[in-house]
């Protein structure tokens, strides 16, 4: 029986990779005085790397761009990821990244029936706290009995661990969760974890293969607005509810 309904962040909740994080990113950089930009296409190609320290990191080694000699690299990559996160902040705060269509009504209607909620995710709690702060307001943080997020494990996404560490805090088994996800990343985590995954796929990620997923489909949807079913079980009623999850958790 499905108790508890797992969520990532970005590109899941919300749109936030190329309108939110990659301009975030590329105003911390002017900010530094460097002349990296990251377009929209090696975006893309970096979210294969989890993590916005991480990205940076990847960056650095596999594009080689200049930028003036640092005696502490890692604070120096901390110190871009910081300002990063203080622009994506402001971003939230001015409504420029708007929840995906379903996010809302899905979580209003779980809450209604007594589902528990996490949030699973590499970003960090700044970031979820602020997108959730602007599209739902403050109240919206204490409808997540978990938010883990950042650094909380040693192992970011493809791994395990912060599935792992979300079925400990909330004390459930895997069976009785589903995690909604938007990448090849997350599923494989939420997997390594037992964790069955829904994927809602978005501009970035289409093209991953989402091996494993119980459904790959469009959005969530929304009533009156056809969604899109790549893979797996059509919902009902033409967007998902809480029946259709329960129902590909009994398929699992």
């Amino acid at each position: 029986m499905l108790k508890a309904i797992l969520f990532d962040v970005d590109g899941t909740l919300a749109e936030t990779e190329r309108d939110g994080h990659r301009i975030a990113f590329n105003q911390a950089f002017t900010e530094a005085g460097l002349d990296w930009s990251w377009s929209v296409e090696v975006y893309g190609a970096l979210l294969a790397i989890t993590g916005g320290k991480e990205r940076i990191r990847h960056f650095i080694d596999t594009y080689n761009p200049a930028y003036p000699s640092q005696a502490d690299e890692a604070a120096f990559i901390a110190s871009l990821h910081k300002a990063k996160t203080a622009h994506y902040l402001r971003l939230l705060a001015n409504g420029a990244i708007p929840l995906r269509p379903g996010v809302r009504r899905l979580l209003d209607e779980a809450r209604a029936q007594g589902l528990r909620l996490a949030i699973v995710t590499t970003t960090t709690p700044e970031n979820v706290t602020g997108l959730l702060e602007a599209t739902l307001g403050a109240e919206s943080i204490d409808w997540f009995e978990v938010i883990a997020a950042g650094d909380i494990v040693p192992n970011k996404k493809p791994a395990g661990d912060i599935y792992v560490y979300t079925l400990a805090q909330l004390q459930l088994p895997a069976e009785a969760c589903l995690a909604i996800e938007d990448s090849d990343n997350g599923v494989i985590s939420a997997l390594e974890a037992g964790i069955p995954v829904l994927v809602t796929e978005n501009a970035y990620t289409r093209d991953d293969n989402f091996n494993g997923a119980l459904a790959v489909l469009s959005d969530l949807g929304e009533p009156g607005r056809e969604i899109h079913t790549h893979f797996g079980q059509v919902p009902a009623n033409g967007f998902v509810d809480c029946a259709y999850l329960r129902a590909l958790v009994r398929s699992n």
